[in-house]
C-alpha cells in the first residue's frame, strides 16, 4: 500500500509540474490583438484594406482553432490619419484594453510618434507598411518592405533603361526626407547625377511651380515619393502639362492604387518596387485574392499593405505557438532562432532576426498606357540587409532608435 501511495504521490507531482509548465496560451482567455489603422482621413484609401485583411486572418485562424487553442479577439480603433489619436488610442489599447500586440501606423510620422509609447509599456507592435528603414527596436516588427529592397532594385534599373539624369519630389518628412537620402547615395553610387530635389508639405496639392522646375531640369526621370491625398493630385497635373517623363516609385501603385483611381494616362511609364499588389499573376496570389473578395465583396483594390498584415498575423501566430507564451522576450528569442517565415500570397517571408525586418520577393510593376500592370522583372529574396550590415543587432542589444544612411547605428 505504501509503494501505491508513493507511486500515486509522484505521479500527481509529476502532473501538477506539467500543469504548471505548460504553456500559457493553453490555458488563459482570447488572445488580444489591438488594430490601430486609419479608417478615415487623409490615409484611408491604403489602410482601410490592411484592417480588412487582419480581420480576414483572424477569420481563417479562429475558424481552425484559434492560436494554440485561444481565439484571437481583436481591439479596433480607428487613428483618423491623426498623429494625436494614434498616440491616445496606443495607450489605451496597451494600458486598459491590456492587448496582447498591435499592429499599427500608416505613416512613419503616425509610427514615430506611438513608438515610445510601445517601449514605455514594454508592448510588441507590428509595422506592416513600406517605409523609409532604419529602424532598430526589440518592440517593433516590421513586415513592409525597406529602401535596400525597393530602390536598389529599382533605381539601377531605371537608370540603365532612361538614364542617369534624376529628379526627387518627395513628401516633406521623415518618410520622405529618408527616403530621398536613398534615392541619393544610390544614384551616385550608379554614376548618376540628381537634378533635382524637392520636398512637398503633406497638405500642397497645387504643383505648377513644381512641374516648370522638372521641365527646366531635363531629368530623365522622376522619383515620386509622394504620400496621401492632397499630394496625389500631382499626378494628373503633371499629365496635364504634358510632362511626359517616366516615374519610379516605392509608394505609388502598391499602397494607393493610383493607377485604378485616377484617369488614364495619367501614372503611364510609372514604375513601381512592390511586394505585392493585386495583379500579382501566381497561384497563391490568385487564392488570397479569392479569399479576400469572399469576405469583403467590395474591397476597391489589395495592396502591398494588406498582403504584409495578412501575413503578420499568421507569422504572430507561429511566434506564439512556438514559444507557447504571448510574451515579448520569449517571442524575441523565437525571433533569435532565424526561422520564422511565411509563405504566403507575396510568397515565402522571412523574419531577420537582427533588425526584425522581413525578407521579400520585389516585383516592378510598370503602368502602361492604359493603367494596367504588367511586370517586367522580379527580384526574388531580396533581404533587409542594411541594419544588420551597417551594427544593428537586436539579438545582442536594443538601441530602440532610427538610422540613416549618413547617422548608422555606432560599430560595437
Amino acid at each position: 500500500m505504501t509503494r501505491n501511495r508513493t507511486l500515486k504521490a509522484l505521479l500527481a507531482s509529476a502532473a501538477l509540474a506539467l500543469f504548471v509548465n505548460a504553456p500559457a496560451f493553453a490555458q488563459d482567455g482570447p488572445i488580444k490583438i489591438g488594430v490601430l489603422e486609419d479608417q478615415s482621413g487623409d490615409f484611408a484609401a491604403a489602410t482601410i484594406v490592411k484592417v480588412h485583411a487582419i480581420e480576414l486572418a483572424t477569420k481563417e485562424i479562429n475558424d481552425a482553432g484559434g492560436i494554440g487553442g485561444r481565439q484571437i479577439e481583436l481591439v479596433t480603433y480607428d487613428t483618423q490619419s491623426d498623429n494625436r489619436r494614434t498616440q491616445e488610442f496606443m495607450r489605451r489599447a496597451l494600458q486598459s484594453d491590456k492587448v496582447d500586440v498591435v499592429f499599427s501606423g500608416f505613416s512613419s510620422a503616425a509610427r514615430e510618434a506611438y513608438r515610445p509609447i510601445v517601449n514605455q509599456f514594454d508592448g510588441l507592435a507590428f509595422y506592416n507598411n513600406q517605409y523609409e528603414g532604419g529602424v532598430c527596436d526589440a518592440n517593433m516588427i516590421v513586415t513592409g518592405a525597406v529602401p535596400e529592397q525597393q530602390f536598389s532594385t529599382l533605381l539601377p534599373w531605371m537608370m540603365e533603361k532612361y538614364g542617369k539624369n534624376v529628379y526627387t519630389l518627395a513628401a516633406d518628412y521623415n518618410f520622405g526626407q529618408i527616403s530621398a537620402e536613398w534615392v541619393r547615395n544610390i544614384v551616385k553610387e550608379n554614376g548618376g547625377t540628381m537634378v533635382g530635389e524637392e520636398f512637398i508639405p503633406l497638405g500642397v496639392s497645387q504643383f505648377g511651380q513644381t512641374i516648370q522646375n522638372i521641365q527646366a531640369a531635363k531629368p530623365d526621370f522622376v522619383v515620386t515619393l509622394l504620400v496621401g491625398a492632397a499630394q496625389a493630385s500631382y499626378y494628373e497635373q503633371a499629365n496635364s502639362a504634358n510632362v511626359g517623363l517616366p516615374m519610379g516609385s516605392s509608394i505609388n501603385v502598391g499602397q494607393a492604387y493610383e493607377h485604378k483611381r485616377f484617369t488614364p494616362p495619367s501614372l503611364a511609364n510609372m514604375f513601381v518596387t512592390t511586394n505585392y499588389i493585386e495583379e500579382v499573376d501566381t497561384p497563391a496570389s490568385k487564392d488570397f485574392v479569392a479569399r479576400f473578395r469572399a469576405m469583403f465583396p467590395d474591397e476597391p483594390y489589395i495592396n502591398q499593405e494588406a498582403a504584409n498584415s495578412y501575413i503578420a498575423v499568421y507569422l504572430y501566430k507561429q511566434m506564439v505557438e512556438r514559444a507557447g507564451s504571448t510574451d515579448r522576450e520569449a517571442l524575441r528569442a523565437e525571433i533569435a532562432k532565424g526561422d520564422v517565415c511565411f509563405d504566403g500570397p507575396s510568397g515565402k517571408t522571412c523574419l531577420d532576426p537582427k533588425s526584425q525586418h522581413m525578407s521579400h520577393t520585389i516585383y516592378l510593376a510598370q503602368v502602361g498606357e492604359d493603367h494596367s500592370i504588367t511586370f517586367p522583372k522580379v527580384w526574388e529574396n531580396i533581404q533587409p540587409y542594411w541594419l544588420g550590415d551597417a551594427g544593428c543587432d537586436l539579438t545582442k542589444n536594443d538601441p530602440s532608435a532610427q538610422y540613416t544612411p549618413s547617422s548608422p547605428p555606432p560599430k560595437n
